[in-house]
């Protein structure tokens, strides 16, 4: 009976144990650390185009090409090579989220304005937000091209990443 108790206690502190590590590691999982530790490499990569971005916006980036000496044929849009280098650097980079339409819904978020507001209130809690408005332009960009070039045009693409940086930058301990 005694070694029964003995074994039985022995288990129940080991399952103390085990459930405080589970514990310990279930806070972790979203801690500041944590997020920056996943979005560090992505948002570094993306930052090397913030001064393309910075010197781009309020600009036209995309031509539209018509070559009307073959006769009737549909314009199509022609990017500037930076703009898809870094669209395909970003879509490359594993922070995009296929599930960006919940973030709109949720805010309610109807233009531009409410993107760049979102943007400025962000706190490193909120960085997937930031992936999400980000995710919205380079995702849905590749079924409506103009995308792209609406957010280089209108400054969301380049601050979203900005805060990105800032707050990775303000929040990261390894540096």
């Amino acid at each position: 009976m005694t070694a029964m108790l003995l074994l039985c206690g022995s288990w129940r502190i080991g399952a103390l144990k085990g459930r405080q590590i589970m514990s310990d590691m279930s806070l972790n999982e979203n801690s500041t650390q944590d997020i920056v530790n996943r979005y560090r490499q992505s948002v570094a990569v993306l930052a090397k185009f913030l001064p393309w971005l910075r010197e781009h916006a309020k600009k036209d980036v995309s031509t539209k090409y018509d070559n009307s000496e073959m006769g009737h044929t549909i314009p199509f849009p022609v990017y500037d090579s930076t703009l898809l280098n870094f669209v395909k650097t970003a879509q490359g980079s594993g922070i995009m989220n296929r599930n960006y339409v919940y973030l709109y819904s949720k805010y309610h978020i109807s233009g531009v304005q409410d993107e760049l507001r979102i943007i400025e209130q962000a706190d490193i809690m909120r960085m997937d937000d930031l992936r999400d408005i980000l995710s919205r332009y380079i995702l849905e960009g590749n079924v409506k091209g103009e995308l792209w070039s609406e957010g280089v045009r209108s400054g969301v693409m380049e601050r979203a990443v900005t805060k990105m940086q800032e707050l990775i930058e303000f929040w990261d301990k390894q540096s």
